[in-house]
């Protein structure tokens, strides 16, 4: 199989290194492109782990050098910039998966949270992926909405249910995550002595990811889905777990409709036990449980926020477009212990 040229830009971030280290290895993905906003460095300088495996140039954004180089690319960028340099290469005719949250919301809700979207054109045509709920939608397209870690676990834990639930009851959401989710960049809340031997919820009910969630979980379900969503952050690294509490119209067999919802998908693993984060850690990886008592669920949600929240869910929305297997080259086996 013929190889294919692609790209990173951002890749000095905690996503960035994650994109590396399964690209780096990729069976038809080849690595060609690097770039952040000062340049002048390389990977294993800039991400000291991959000294002896990778001394690619990591070179100042260039969109014009990029898209002489790669068929697709990788934007791990903040929101307002991924949406930027996403036009100017879409222009160029490069593929682009976006890790940021420019293309993933209607313009409307985008606005409402983020600020003005500079490329509205393009966000009418964003595909938005996370493949066990949007089927083969990622296949052919040329600009991929990723979704976030949050969200994605949140729906993984949810989607199954939207048939089943009252939705004109209160559907509940909570979600934790480890520190890595606060990105590489220094802050006073990440930063060791307020993290440490603590746990604290933030943006409460009004965290801009909840309309996220309800948008696409409405779409999913062709109905008007509203949720209460509470984020918190817990002492380590990588790793989250959400927990979504609905209410029922009729009884159900919580772990049979996640068996048949998620039958034949080989990233989703349904528990008969509420999972652990450090069981999906370093993969690809969601591992779902579900319980109830009378109307009342609780479905859960283990991921590892960085991989299936963010880089590996990339890498497989990226196989899905270029007509790859959807498994090809992406982490299988937890950092354990």
């Amino acid at each position: 199989m013929k190889a294919i040229n692609v790209g990173i830009i951002g890749v000095s971030g905690y996503t960035g290194l994650e994109l590396l280290k399964m690209l780096i290895n990729h069976p038809i993905f080849t690595l060609t492109y690097c770039a952040n906003t000062e340049g002048e460095t390389t990977i294993c300088e800039l991400h000291p782990a991959l000294f002896g495996v990778s001394d690619l140039a990591v070179e100042k954004v260039d969109l014009d050098h990029a898209a002489r180089e790669c068929e697709l690319i990788f934007l791990a960028l903040p929101h307002k910039t991924a949406m930027q340099t996403a036009k100017g290469l879409l222009e160029r005719g490069v593929k682009i998966v976006d890790l940021s949250a420019d293309y993933r919301l209607t313009q409307e809700n985008y606005e409402a949270f983020y600020c003005e979207h500079e490329d509205v054109e393009n966000l009418e045509h964003a595909v938005y992926s996370i493949p066990e709920l949007h089927g083969k939608s990622a296949m052919g397209a040329r600009l991929i909405a990723n979704p976030g870690c949050h969200v994605t676990a949140s729906l993984l834990a949810l989607a199954p249910f939207l048939e089943h639930i009252d939705l004109t009851h209160p559907i509940f959401i909570d979600s934790k995550t480890g520190v890595s989710g606060a990105g590489k960049s220094p802050s006073a809340s990440a930063h060791y002595v307020s993290v440490n031997d603590n746990i604290n919820c933030y943006n409460i009910i009004k965290h801009r990811h909840a309309i996220e969630i309800e948008q696409h979980a409405s779409l999913l379900c062709s109905g008007d889905v509203h949720v209460t969503f509470v984020p918190s952050l817990v002492p380590m690294t990588r790793g989250m777990l959400a927990c979504v509490y609905a209410t029922l119209k009729l009884d159900v067999d919580p772990l049979s409709v996640m068996e048949e919802f998620y039958k034949n998908r080989p990233f989703v693993r349904v528990r008969t036990a509420p999972p652990h984060t450090k069981m999906t850690s370093g993969t690809n990886f969601a591992d779902v449980y579900a319980a109830c008592d009378g109307n009342a669920l609780v479905a859960i949600c283990a991921i590892d926020n960085l991989m299936r929240g963010a880089s590996s869910q990339a890498v497989v929305n990226a196989n899905m477009m270029m007509g790859l297997p959807e498994e090809m080259g992406i982490p299988k086996i937890a950092y354990i212990p």
